[in-house]
């Protein structure tokens, strides 16, 4: 009987869909491997297909997309890719969402209503899903959403780096545009040696359907606000919250978000006289017409990479954050 060879050797495999390819060849770079090419394609009628180039069996693969728009194509092609890996045999599935899709969509605030973002979460899990990965969850709540392992990475480190750079403490002030986000401002607060103030927005009886009146509780008046947020969409809350800081006597408003959605009119709002700059990263694609002189884009690449590095390696992804947030 010829005799048997087991190689014990792990093999890590990257693969991209279509929608930002060049954020997956940044994180294959930072590992030190390429991608692995996809035969995708999109049929007349709308159907996506999707086989590897290569061989991918017994590997632990990692899955990169990122849902920008149009959202719905994407996801439906991450899904795709998923099920043929599974097909093809490979030892471990890991989706990396850097920008997990309806995530605003993660509780019900009305009867009859979706939570979108369990339905997602449900979705990987079908395709054939093991672990997903991702950056800045609109709600932390979204990790129990799915039946295995959820790597909820940070973007802090990475904008706070540029900060400590830029900003002088002592005249700071960290904003949480709104009373859900007071947490995540409150640790950008204590990393930052500033001050935390909250907007408190409410309804106007006189105005309907528009958010018109803030209230700002903490000291704004001759300080440089920052206002850290998730995401931003249109940019119409962080403009109205920033003429407010100004409006209460703020000398500069400076906005950090992880996820640049920038749907319309986003791009003009955050050019406003109230804004003096802004600070995104790449965990969704920023094309040249939505960029603008006071943007300032941060690559997340090299954190998505150690955080994939981790988990291939069977190390610890919570040590990447020392457990702060």
């Amino acid at each position: 009987m010829s005799e048997i060879k087991i190689s014990g050797q792990k093999r890590l495999v990257i693969v991209s869909g279509r929608a930002y390819p060049e954020l997956a060849d940044q994180v294959a770079a930072e590992l030190g491997t390429s991608v692995v090419h996809t035969d995708a394609r999109t049929f007349a009628n709308g159907e996506i297909y999707a086989r590897y180039d290569e061989s991918v069996r017994g590997a632990d693969v990692f899955v990169i997309q990122s849902h920008t728009f149009p959202i719905n194509e994407w996801l439906m092609e991450q899904l795709i890719m998923i099920d043929a890996l599974k097909r093809a045999s490979v030892k471990r599935i890991t989706v990396v969402s850097p920008f997990y899709p309806y995530a605003r969509q993660d509780k019900k605030g009305r009867g009859r209503e979706p939570i979108s973002a369990r339905l997602v979460a449900d979705l990987y899990k079908a395709a054939g899903a093991d672990r997903i990965m991702s950056v800045d969850l609109h709600a932390a709540q979204i990790q129990g959403f799915f039946d295995g392992p959820v790597d909820h990475l940070f973007a802090m480190p990475v904008l706070l780096e540029h900060f400590q750079r830029q900003l002088d403490p002592s005249t700071l002030t960290v904003v949480s545009p709104d009373m859900g986000r007071v947490r995540v401002a409150d640790i950008w607060s204590d990393k930052l040696g500033a001050p935390l103030a909250i907007i408190h927005k409410r309804r106007d009886p006189l105005v309907p359907n528009q958010v018109s009146v803030h209230e700002i509780v903490g000291e704004v008046d001759g300080r440089v606000c920052l206002i850290v947020d998730d995401l931003i969409d249109t940019g119409r809350t962080i403009a109205k919250a920033a003429q407010a800081l100004k409006d209460n006597g703020a000398t500069g408003v400076v906005v950090a978000a992880t996820h640049a959605v920038f749907s319309d009119p986003a791009t003009e709002l955050l050019q406003s006289e109230f804004i003096d700059s802004v600070v995104v990263t790449d965990t969704l694609p920023v094309p040249e017409s939505k960029r603008f002189p006071t943007l300032t884009i941060l690559p997340i690449a090299p954190l998505i990479a150690r955080a994939i590095y981790e988990v291939f390696d069977d190390g610890s992804v919570t040590s990447m954050f020392d457990g702060a947030a």
